[in-house]
């Protein structure tokens, strides 16, 4: 097959985040503790209430419960892509997980920016501000992510008591310290700064050893930009989007990403 000229360099970047991020050996996340907190921010570029809320989970770098009990992500949605300004972050998979949620919820509709933290609806009409969400007390479980040095992952979980339903395994790869020169639409003429951003993300489910213990093998998660991942989240959910063990981390030090 002749790809045509023009489409190399894009192909060569989109290779070039992908091996960046990979381990020159197997790299474990695992977490036992109790449930950290998930924080799920859905924004978008082309939405102006959304740059507060970007920055203010920008923050959360410097949070000292940041991968112990803080868990930050950040899905772009496209459904405001036909405002002037397509969002290079958004897919239509992270809009549909939105809106999942707010059938799960009773919503009446999906907005930005939106707070989803451990599968629930956190500070709708944010503005602006607001403090980190209680620590979750309760122990789940051992949820255990190895990335692969040939790019794949995979995971277990141990639960604490048998689940009802089956597992979902969820990772999402992140950007850090990526931006964005907006030039139409509600931002434009801003240069919009991302960390946690969500590049890649897979969902499969969990495979059953016995009534306590499940793995999962998903695979490679493919970034579906050009910018190379900065963090991974791992996370276990209950069908209905209930989030039983977190965990993650840097797959580089934090400014790596501006150094290149």
């Amino acid at each position: 097959m002749n790809i045509p000229r023009k489409f190399l360099p894009a192909i060569g970047a989109c290779l070039l985040a992908m091996t960046t991020f990979l381990p020159a050996q197997d790299r474990v996340f695992k977490n036992s503790a109790a449930t950290g907190n998930l924080i799920e921010l859905y924004s978008s570029e082309g939405c102006s209430s959304c740059p507060p809320a970007e920055a203010w989970l920008n923050h959360l770098q410097n949070a000292p419960g940041l991968w112990k009990d803080i868990f930050p992500v950040a899905f772009h949605v496209d459904y405001w892509d036909g405002l002037g300004w397509p969002d290079r972050f958004a897919r239509p998979e992270y809009t549909q997980r939105q809106r999942d949620y707010a059938a799960r919820l009773n919503q009446e509709s999906v907005y930005t920016p939106e707070f989803v933290v451990n599968g629930r609806e956190w500070h709708r009409g944010w503005l602006g501000g607001g403090t980190l969400p209680p620590e979750t007390a309760a122990k789940t479980g051992e949820l255990a992510l190895i990335v692969h040095a040939d790019g794949r992952f995979s995971a277990s979980y141990r639960s604490a008591a048998s689940p009802a339903q089956a597992l979902i395994l969820n990772i999402a790869l992140l950007g850090l310290n990526v931006s964005t020169d907006v030039k139409r639409g509600e931002n434009s003429g801003e240069k919009l700064k991302h960390d946690f951003v969500v590049l890649g993300f897979s969902s499969s489910p969990m495979q059953a050893r016995n009534d306590k213990s499940f793995q999962a093998d998903p695979g490679p998660v493919k970034s579906s930009t050009s910018d190379a991942p900065g963090a991974v989240v791992a996370w276990v959910s209950d069908p209905d989007g209930t989030v039983l063990q977190v965990t993650g981390g840097w797959l580089m030090p934090p400014g790596a990403e501006a150094s290149r």
